[in-house]
């Protein structure tokens, strides 16, 4: 068999079927429906028993969940896709560094931002909390990365397929043009690109 994704619309699958699109591999698209609560049902937690979007089937059964795990699974299986740069390339710890500095810091701000309630008597002050520290990373990578358009220049990598997914969950799609124009015009860039504009459009607008 060939890939098979678990996942939801806007979710942290869509980051896995834009690499996937860039790859220019096939999956089966399984939806989750995170309104319903579907990844904590029984027959999805047999597959990934955290109740969490995105699971990836490799096509020998193998299952890959956490987002960032499955990016390099993907990678390191498609080295010809240029996912990320080869071998002692500096751009390859670039890369990694914003990629990994967003799924540590951002990604968990997240889940405190969408389910307040899990972790605390005070779930609006969480949420708020939790928008704001994603927002105070969100300018580091901003002045740090200096993407243009993307956080290796002209080349695209896994970093830009993260960034540009996550800027737009917690309520950033009216808030990054604003404040971080450059995280902006990376996510459009993106959004146009002609092998990822179809994958994009399954979960987002195209960024202004």
């Amino acid at each position: 068999m060939g890939y098979v994704l678990h996942g939801d619309r806007r979710s942290g699958s869509a980051i896995v079927e834009l690499a996937l699109a860039e790859i220019g591999a096939e999956a089966a698209l399984r939806p989750v429906p995170l309104e319903q609560d579907a990844q904590l049902a029984a027959e999805y937690r047999r597959i990934n028993p955290m109740g969490r979007v995105p699971t990836l089937l490799l096509p020998d059964g193998t299952v890959v969940t956490e987002s960032t795990a499955i990016l390099l699974t993907l990678e390191a299986r498609h080295p010809e896709a240029g996912l990320l740069p080869a071998g002692e390339d500096p751009g390859r710890a670039v890369a990694l560094r914003w990629m990994m500095l967003a799924a540590s810091e951002i990604y968990p701000c997240v889940t405190r931002y969408d389910y307040p309630e899990r972790f605390g008597a005070e779930p609006a002050s969480i949420r708020a909390r939790a928008g704001e520290m994603a927002r105070e990373i969100w300018h580091l990578i901003e002045a740090g990365a200096q993407p243009s358009p993307f956080v290796l220049g002209d080349r695209l990598s896994l970093a830009d397929l993260y960034l540009a997914v996550l800027s737009r969950w917690m309520g950033n799609e009216a808030w990054m043009p604003g404040h971080c124009p450059r995280i902006q015009a990376l996510a459009r860039a993106v959004a146009t690109r002609p092998r990822l504009a179809a994958a994009w459009a399954r979960h987002f607008a195209v960024p202004a």
